[in-house]
């Protein structure tokens, strides 16, 4: 059985996606869509400025992404030592 997801805010989210190349195209109200500069892969996810995102809301930007749970909590571990 793999970790729980932790408590994320919206901006935390974006701090992640932004270590790994996405970047914020606009906002909309409460809602920031962000973008990666990959032309043979482009992504675009919403992500909530929430104070905590509900986890399937999470879950769901973690797979328009392209990644799997387990990957995005590897993500926030190396963030949290390299960049804290």
């Amino acid at each position: 059985m793999g970790e729980k997801l932790p408590r994320l805010s919206g901006k935390e989210v974006i701090k992640i996606l932004s270590k790994v190349g996405f970047k914020p195209i606009r906002q909309r109200g409460s809602h920031v869509f962000l973008t990666n500069d990959n032309p043979n892969n482009k992504k675009t996810t919403v992500v909530p400025l929430h104070k905590e995102i509900d986890k399937g809301t999470l879950l769901e930007i973690i797979r328009q992404w392209g990644l799997k749970k387990e990957e995005f909590i590897e993500l926030i571990k190396w963030d949290y030592l390299f960049f804290v």
